[in-house]
C-alpha cells in the first residue's frame, strides 16, 4: 500500500515532499518517472550512449541541486526537458570539433539505385534528412526536433526556450527554410 500510495503522487506533490522531508525516496520517484526521457533526449542529441549516460546523470545532480528553484509555473516535465536541451547544447557547442557525427558511408548518398523497394527508398530518404539535420546550426536542428520528433506544441517550446509563442513560430519557420537550403544544396535531382 505504501508504494502505491507513493506512485499516486503527482510530480509538483512529489516535489513538494521532497522539499519539506529531504527525503531522498521522493526524489528517487522522480528519478525513476523521468531518466529514461532524459537519457533518451541525451542520446538522441549526443549521439553517444556514454556521454548520454554521463549527460543523464549530471542533470539529475543539477535537478537534486536546484530542485527548489522550480516554480511550478511550468510543468516540471517542462523544466526538466528545458535543463536537458540546454545542457545537451553546452555539450554540443563545446566540442565543435567533432563536426562530422555521421560516417563517410552515410554522406555518399548513391546517385541511381534501381529496383528499390519502399523500405529502401524511405531509408534513403531518412538517411538524407541525417544528413541536413546534421549541417544545419543546432540550435535550428534542437528545434525542429522538439517540434516534429518530440511532438512538443508550440506553448511547450516557448516554455522551454524561454520565447515567445511567436518567436518559436518564426524559428521553426527560418529552421525549415535552411533545412531546405541544405537539402536542395546537397540533393539536386
Amino acid at each position: 500500500m505504501y508504494a502505491t500510495k507513493h506512485k499516486q503522487l503527482t510530480d509538483p506533490q512529489v516535489i513538494e515532499k521532497f522539499l519539506t522531508t529531504r527525503n531522498s525516496t521522493y526524489f528517487g520517484m522522480l528519478y525513476q518517472r523521468y531518466s529514461s526521457k532524459v537519457y533518451a533526449k541525451c542520446i538522441s542529441m549526443l549521439k553517444d550512449t556514454a556521454r548520454a549516460e554521463d549527460a543523464t546523470q549530471d542533470i539529475f545532480t543539477k535537478i537534486f541541486l536546484n530542485l527548489a528553484k522550480f516554480s511550478g509555473k511550468s510543468q516540471f516535465s517542462t523544466w526538466l526537458y528545458s535543463i536537458t536541451y540546454n545542457y545537451c547544447i553546452d555539450i554540443i557547442r563545446k566540442d565543435k570539433k567533432n563536426k562530422s557525427i555521421f560516417s563517410d558511408e552515410m554522406e555518399r548518398a548513391p546517385d541511381v539505385v534501381e529496383d528499390l523497394d519502399d523500405q529502401e527508398l524511405l531509408q534513403m530518404r531518412v538517411d538524407r534528412l541525417k544528413i541536413v539535420l546534421d549541417r544545419i546550426p543546432e540550435g535550428d536542428k534542437a528545434i525542429l526536433l522538439m517540434k516534429y520528433t518530440d511532438d512538443f506544441s508550440i506553448m511547450e517550446i516557448a516554455e522551454t526556450l524561454g520565447k515567445s509563442e511567436s518567436a518559436v513560430k518564426m524559428k521553426i519557420m527560418r529552421a525549415k527554410q535552411k533545412a531546405r537550403l541544405v537539402y536542395d544544396n546537397l540533393f539536386k535531382d
